[in-house]
């Protein structure tokens, strides 16, 4: 059955509902990636949000990142010195010291990035284990992965390595939901500006076509107004059909969920993402400033989460609750329950184009 195309345009969403574990020291990889498959992880409210927003401009560097306790869904900060920590209590954050700071952790990827850039490997911050975090897909020959582990064996312990089925790629097919070009991808965010009425997707999707439609050959109803890949992962697309279509996320059982505000993902985090391909999907944000080697060029400062996606997927949209988070990139795949769903955090694209949700 065909339906709406106003509606479809706020869909692809992930629901990301795994939970972390931690301890007094950093949980091993293993550890987190077993506690998000165990047990339902946290939606931050409004104001952790807003704590995590205010904790990153007053700390900047002097934090190695953030992520919500599993168990009391507080927000947690990391810290590496006496000043840092005075500083984070004062926001009212709950506190955890840390070994690796914010500039050992960024050294460390850029060294990956300088020695081990290897199609079909991503790298992100996980403040659970205060490690960055590696991931190598089954395209990844056994030399790479061989090179891979001796820069990761160099840097002492600061970068944790893991395979993951399938091969990243980004996920965009001929044919469905928001067309263009001969590719179907989907649409995240409905956004406005100045009264004009926009969709915000992924970019590898809108350097496909200037124009889109809601159906296999239907009439154009939306006009590519910017693109971004590699690098970034986002696009616009001003709606030129006449059409004010809601601010609402497709769910795919007869309802949609409302978008009121948009914020950067915490990790440890639940999550959805609701995509024209596999619907709506949950997982756990594990990974920040999350590095992704396409076969087509690297994009950068992505979030990695346990979601399931696969093709078509793309440019929809993540969100926890009222709150837009992402734009879906691509992923490795699923393997059962657990995927590795990237997306780019919509924050930034709304910044870009000067855009709101609404």
């Amino acid at each position: 059955m065909r339906r709406n195309s106003r509606a479809r345009l706020s869909l692809s969403l992930l629901l990301v509902a795994g939970a972390l574990g931690l301890g007094a020291t950093p949980a091993t990889a293993a550890e987190v990636h077993a506690a998000a498959a165990a047990t339902p992880s946290a939606i931050p409210s409004a104001s952790a949000y807003a704590l995590d927003a205010a904790v990153e401009r007053t700390l900047g560097a002097d934090t190695a990142g953030t992520y919500l306790d599993r168990k009391t869904g507080e927000l947690v900060v990391t810290v590496t010195t006496d000043r840092a920590e005075e500083q984070a209590r004062a926001t009212g954050a709950t506190v955890r010291r840390v070994t690796r700071s914010a500039a050992q952790l960024d050294s460390a990827i850029a060294t990956l990035e300088a020695e081990a850039k290897i199609t079909g490997t991503s790298w992100g911050i996980d403040p659970r284990t205060n490690q960055v975090a590696v991931e190598a897909d089954s395209s990844v020959s056994a030399r790479d992965m061989a090179r891979l582990e001796a820069v990761a064996e160099r840097l002492g312990g600061a970068v944790s390595i893991s395979r993951v089925p399938g091969v990243f790629h980004r996920e965009v097919l001929g044919g469905g939901a928001i067309y263009g070009g001969g590719s179907r991808c989907s649409a995240a965010f409905n956004v406005t500006k100045g009264g004009a009425r926009y969709f915000v997707t992924a970019g590898h999707c809108t350097n496909i076509s200037a124009n889109w439609s809601a159906t296999s050959g239907g009439s154009v109803i939306g006009v590519r107004e910017g693109t971004s890949f590699p690098t970034n992962d986002y696009g616009i697309v001003r709606y030129t059909d006449g059409s004010s279509p809601a601010g609402t996320v497709d769910l795919y059982n007869g309802s949609t969920q409302d978008i009121a505000s948009a914020a950067n993902a915490v990790v440890g985090q639940a999550i959805r993402k609701s995509g024209s391909t596999t619907k709506v999907t949950s997982g756990t944000v594990t990974a920040v400033n999350v590095t992704v080697n396409y076969g087509d060029g690297p994009v950068y400062g992505m979030v990695r989460t346990t979601a399931c996606s696969a093709g078509g997927d793309s440019g929809g949209a993540h969100f926890a609750g009222s709150v837009a988070l992402g734009i879906h990139s691509g992923s490795s795949g699923c393997s059962g329950t657990a995927g590795s769903a990237i997306h780019q955090p919509v924050v930034e694209a709304l910044q870009a184009y000067g855009v709101s949700v609404y």
